[in-house]
């Protein structure tokens, strides 16, 4: 059985950052593996975010980071819509998570994940079927 598994942002941007090898080699295996294994899932979100933190933060050209996207887009897409907006807004309110986490976890939820990979949220945090897991520890 395969578990379906939501990728954060953090996790993307550290299998480009030479400057955490350590974390990037973890990076790099999780991401490529939920690639070929085909259980990977990602939002618009977590895209748009990357491709800032990408050509700002780790300076990759934007026509690089341009066509990373279009290898991580092979994932399974979750596109945020206005319920999600306010899905987010609830999770925040209620679990004192910021409105962008809260974001993500709806992803995660919506797209019937069982694991979200991150390191911005408490490692074993549990929200109905999602675990947050932090593969860097």
């Amino acid at each position: 059985m395969s578990v379906r598994s939501f990728l954060d942002t953090n996790i993307l941007v550290y299998a480009d950052d030479g400057d955490t090898p350590e974390k990037q080699r973890v990076a790099i295996d999780l991401v490529s593996g939920l690639l070929i294994e085909g259980r990977g899932v990602v939002s618009t979100q977590v895209l748009a975010e990357y491709f800032v933190a990408a050509t700002k933060k780790l300076g990759i050209e934007a026509a690089h980071a341009r066509k990373k996207l279009g290898v991580l887009g092979r994932m399974d897409l979750v596109r945020i819509e206005f319920e999600d907006v306010l899905a987010a807004i609830d999770l925040h309110r209620l679990h004192q998570i910021s409105f962008w986490d809260g974001l993500i976890v709806r992803a995660a939820l919506a797209s019937g994940c069982r694991v979200l990979f991150t390191e911005d949220l408490q490692h074993g945090f549990r929200m109905d079927s999602l675990e947050v897991v932090n593969p860097f520890l």
